[in-house]
């Protein structure tokens, strides 16, 4: 573990202090040599598959989908907010490469699955019977901290710059935006993503 990661954290662990605990969570070469993730104290020398599996025993009931048409630099930060507020998976549209540099590792830890195009992400939507919640400030977008924010959804972003597309819009069933109160037009997508992903949270965690 004295290796340089992206996943390396300042706030870890050394090698175990006496009797190794019992349970299969635990990984051997971190109970030996330390524990230097970015993981909860909670996950402190438990195997990566522990985990994962853990996580999936209590995700929240909403999705993050993103567009990818450009290779939008900013997913790996959605993938490591999207862990960091406990989403169900990511849906990347699009591009099926992307910049995992942001994500810290996050995306081991997280469910990421990949859709060609728009019809068949909004046909995965429907036939799961969760709603789109495109956010975007176009059009009659409803201000998020007013907005009817279903607790089971997928919240959908577009990419930096031209944000989301027509047949992205066109497949929401609910569009919101968030209030801004200085001169620019938009914020970064990956900031705006945590904060609808929080203003869930605030609601529904």
């Amino acid at each position: 573990m004295a290796e340089q990661t992206p996943e390396r954290s300042t706030h870890g662990l050394g090698p175990w202090q006496g009797p190794w605990p019992e349970g299969d969570r635990y990984d051997p070469e971190l109970l030996a040599h330390g524990d230097t993730r970015n993981v909860i104290d909670r996950y402190r020398y438990w195997r990566m598959e522990a985990i994962v599996a853990d996580l999936d025993s209590r995700r929240h009931p909403f999705h993050v989908a993103i567009e990818n048409w450009q290779h939008d630099m900013n997913i790996g930060s959605i993938v490591r907010s999207a862990n960091a507020f406990l989403a169900d998976t990511v849906h990347i549209i699009g591009r099926r490469r992307w910049n995992r540099r942001g994500a810290m590792v996050t995306d081991r830890y997280q469910h990421v699955v990949h859709h060609e195009d728009v019809a068949s992400f909004a046909a995965w939507a429907r036939g799961e019977g969760i709603p789109i919640v495109a956010v975007d400030n176009v059009g009659e977008a409803v201000p998020v901290e007013r907005a009817d924010l279903p607790e089971r959804c997928v919240l959908l972003f577009g990419q930096e710059g031209p944000g989301l597309s027509p047949e992205a819009l066109a497949a929401a069933s609910a569009h919101v935006e968030i209030t801004q109160y200085g001169s620019t037009r938009s914020i970064n997508a990956s900031a705006a993503a945590a904060v609808v992903m929080y203003e869930w949270c605030r609601r529904y965690a």
